[in-house]
């Protein structure tokens, strides 16, 4: 059986992560890190998981994954990952990276939007970008995947129908984005405070946020021109999820049906995008806990704009779950296998 490892398990998406990899099936998981909390088991720091995985969670060490892993996660906080996957690479492993470091393609937008120089150059670009609506082909024959952010995915899957055709006109694209706060991730913050976060719905690093080159970059090479567009984010008092809705005008008049078919035939054959029927709309609640993505759209005759609606699970398609789909390419493996969960919702 493959063996696979998480390095850094113990945040939100490395959490996630455990919980799909036990479910799954296929694969053995044989190997835990944590730099916060080594020495202790997965329990003692998520007690949901008494009696079901247990590991005591390592620090990490590269001889150890190499000796233990096929495959590993890097499910490190941005900065950190560039320190550590060059070596796993050289080691042979498959890696999975869940940061932003390796999703740019170069050294000089890392520094504007991440504000610090990138320490393993080299191997910016030469990640496969993991979408697995897009990419499917190249993650298959990959040792080297960056999983995509999660404000990103909703918005790159709502458009790249129409991206690839030629139909955006890009000067008229705004992105309106929302996200629960487990978005920021599990180290506290002021921001982050139950008494700053309920009862508030507020915008945040808006013209400036981290994610906004990496879906121009995957926009425009879908479209095959450089692109720009207007993202605002916002974060809102829920803990999961990301509703995404993109105001554009195309550049062909065409139909509502006819806008329909051009989506319905793009992702006529993924398993994780869900065309919804009008005239019901993406919810997160109708992707709670999945790696589902849903879509939806309306053809705005008086303003001659099209406003299409995305909802994901931030922690799942905009995280773990994408990685786990992009593990089963990467393995040979059947695409949803331990992915096949039902939305949770009441």
């Amino acid at each position: 059986m493959l063996r696979v490892g998480v390095i850094g398990a113990t945040g939100y998406t490395g959490s996630e992560l455990l919980r799909f990899i036990f479910s799954h099936g296929g694969i053995e998981l044989t190997y835990v890190t944590s730099h916060s909390f080594a020495g202790k088991t997965l329990p003692e720091i998520y007690p949901h998981y008494l009696n079901i995985l247990e590991p005591v969670c390592s620090p990490f060490t590269l001889e150890e994954a190499a000796q233990k892993t096929d495959l590993v996660f890097c499910a490190l906080p941005h900065g950190d990952s560039m320190d550590v996957v060059p070596a796993l690479l050289a080691a042979g492993l498959k890696v999975i990276d869940l940061s932003a470091d390796f999703r740019l393609t170069e050294a000089a937008l890392y520094r504007e939007w991440y504000q610090r120089e990138h320490s393993a150059p080299r191997l910016l670009g030469k990640a496969v970008y993991g979408l697995p609506e897009i990419y499917k082909e190249e993650i298959k024959n990959t040792s080297f995947v960056a999983n995509p952010g999660c404000y990103p995915t909703p918005v790159i899957l709502g458009l790249a129908p129409l991206a690839e055709r030629g139909l955006v006109d890009w000067e008229t694209l705004v992105v309106d984005a929302k996200s629960g706060t487990s978005g920021a991730g599990r180290v506290p913050s002021q921001a982050l405070h139950f008494s700053e976060c309920t009862e508030n719905f507020r915008a945040y690093k808006v013209a400036g946020h981290q994610h906004t080159p990496e879906v121009e970059q995957e926009l425009g090479r879908l479209a095959g021109q450089k692109i720009t567009m207007t993202f605002v984010p916002h974060l809102i008092p829920m803990i999961r999820g990301i509703l995404s809705t993109i105001y554009l005008r195309l550049t062909e008049k065409l139909e509502e049906e006819e806008i329909l078919e051009i989506y319905r035939e793009y992702y006529r054959e993924e398993k994780f995008v869900r065309i919804l029927p009008a005239p019901i709309l993406p919810e997160t609640r109708n992707v709670y806990g999945s790696n589902y993505c849903d879509l939806a759209f309306k053809w705005d005759s008086r303003t001659g704009r099209l406003i299409i609606v995305a909802a994901i699970d931030n922690l799942v398609k905009g995280a773990a779950g994408q990685a786990v789909q992009n593990m089963n390419l990467m393995l040979g493996l059947e695409e949803e296998q331990g992915l096949q969960l039902i939305p949770m919702r009441p």
